[in-house]
């Protein structure tokens, strides 16, 4: 990437030195001229001495009668004055006898005069330097885009062939793209230039996995730029899709301290059922990592042994695992109040960070195959997985009581939408009862609605019958 941002600085120098080059080349446009005026030949003044003969010649030209000198004189004259008219005052206003001729040379001709031409109608590189500045500009930008395409092209590619042979162990379909009617294997499926997407299926307790490749935007020259000041990493999101009933009920997270709080205060479920736990000593994980748990039996079965070492091992790939039950994705960002519960489904989320800190290689994929392997662990722990009485119960209760909220705040919203249906109504009353042109009619309306004022504002009082 330094590489192409030099030859962009290169490119931009570029118009500078032509500019140089130019006032260089306008100082001496004239040169051309100035070295043709050496070669005129000048007049000798020096002259051969005249003969005898030639100084009679010379006397005779000299004294020749000016008889006819004087008739063409008198000839022009004449002449003049025929033309004097034209050049009168009186008859033509305005008319200027100076600035009406123009100057002539000595053959009669008018002299012509070069106009300079202004600097920046001239043709140099200096008036391009814009458009130099955005070819570059776009040049730089093209060749960023074919080089980070293909490279998170090879990335993907070098991923599903590291891991296919663990993905059709476990499945015995791998890379269904869903459009066709038979089920088809081997695919990746490309959702942009930097997201490629693998869905598996057919596995006991699982109704499909999906795994999510989502890359750095290689392929645009401003993240490129971006993540050489603030280094990202690619991510690798797996979210296994489990069967209604196999899971018992709850809801537990661990996570990366920088993302832990974000998690717990989008997350719907997490939210709602968990709170930040400390572990006990027996369970050694890494100090980076923060536990979000509904029930402590069901996380200290899931952090066993394989699970801790692995998050020991790669304890910088790990951003974070969230089991649940209740998962219904991310709170909704309106201000409004929901009005009915959300659809939940059970299902284990993991997402890991791929080493190198975006300067990824395909060798790298190789590296990551034990996190593939403990989340087909994590599978078959939860799907065994039975919670003691107390823990079900405990489970129930905060289920209930989140359906309670869910119910209180429906009625209150239903109560509010009725209250503005009947102020709604009361007002189309008033107008109505305002737009009555027949006063007696208006009075009726008006007594009418005075009865049913006083009737609502009675308290109410249960009738009671007494036998004797």
């Amino acid at each position: 990437m330094k590489f192409w941002i030099f030859i962009c600085l290169l490119f931009c120098l570029s118009p500078l030195t032509a500019r140089h080059q130019d006032v260089d080349t306008d100082d001496n446009e004239f040169a051309e001229f100035e070295d043709e005026e050496e070669f005129v030949v000048e007049p000798s003044s020096e002259k051969s001495s005249p003969s005898a003969g030639d100084t009679d010649r010379q006397t005779n030209k000299d004294t020749a009668p000016t008889e006819d000198i004087e008739e063409e004189d008198s000839t022009i004259e004449t002449e003049d004055e025929e033309f004097e008219h034209f050049i009168d005052e009186d008859e033509f206003e305005g008319f200027e006898k100076d600035k009406s001729q123009p100057s002539k040379s000595k053959e009669g001709q008018p002299e012509l005069k070069m106009a300079d031409v202004p600097l920046q109608f001239r043709t140099n590189w200096d008036s391009f330097y814009v458009e130099i500045l955005m070819l570059a500009g776009l040049g730089v930008y093209f060749l960023n885009f074919l080089q980070g395409k293909s490279k998170n092209h090879k990335l993907a590619q070098s991923w599903l062939s590291a891991h296919r042979d663990i993905l059709e162990q476990n499945f015995s379909i791998v890379g269904d793209d869903g459009t066709s009617k038979e089920a088809s294997s081997g695919t990746l499926m490309k959702e942009s230039e930097n997201v490629y997407a693998l869905w598996c299926s057919g596995r006991t307790c699982v109704e499909g996995m999906l795994v999510e490749l989502k890359f750095l935007k290689r392929q645009d020259l401003i993240s490129s730029i971006s993540n050489m000041f603030k280094p990202a990493s690619d991510q690798i999101v797996i979210q296994v899709d489990l069967d209604h009933k196999v899971m018992d009920k709850f809801v537990f997270a661990i996570a990366q301290k920088r993302s832990c709080n974000k998690l717990h205060k989008e997350m719907l479920d997490l939210s709602q059922f968990t709170e930040k736990k400390n572990l006990d000593k027996k369970i050694d994980i890494p100090s980076s990592f923060q536990v979000l748990s509904e029930i402590m039996e069901a996380t200290t079965a899931v952090l066993d042994k394989k699970v801790c070492t692995v998050l020991q091992k790669f304890e910088p790939c790990v951003e974070y695992i969230h089991f649940s039950d209740q998962y219904a994705g991310l709170k909704s960002t309106d201000d409004s109040q929901p009005t009915k519960m959300p659809q939940v489904k059970p299902v284990l989320m993991f997402v890991f960070n791929v080493p190198g800190k975006g300067k990824t290689k395909p060798s790298d994929m190789e590296s990551v195959k034990p996190l593939l392997q403990m989340v087909f662990h994590c599978i078959d722990k939860v799907s065994r997985l039975q919670l003691s009485r107390e823990a079900k119960q405990k489970a129930e209760k905060n289920r209930q009581k989140a359906e309670e909220e869910y119910e209180r705040l429906t009625h209150s919203q239903r109560q509010e939408a009725a209250q503005l249906r009947r102020e709604e109504k009361r007002r189309a009353e008033k107008e109505r009862l305002l737009n009555e042109e027949d006063p007696e009619k208006a009075r009726k309306l008006e007594e009418r609605e005075n009865r049913r004022e006083m009737k609502r504002k009675q308290p109410k009082m249960k009738m009671m019958k007494v036998q004797g």
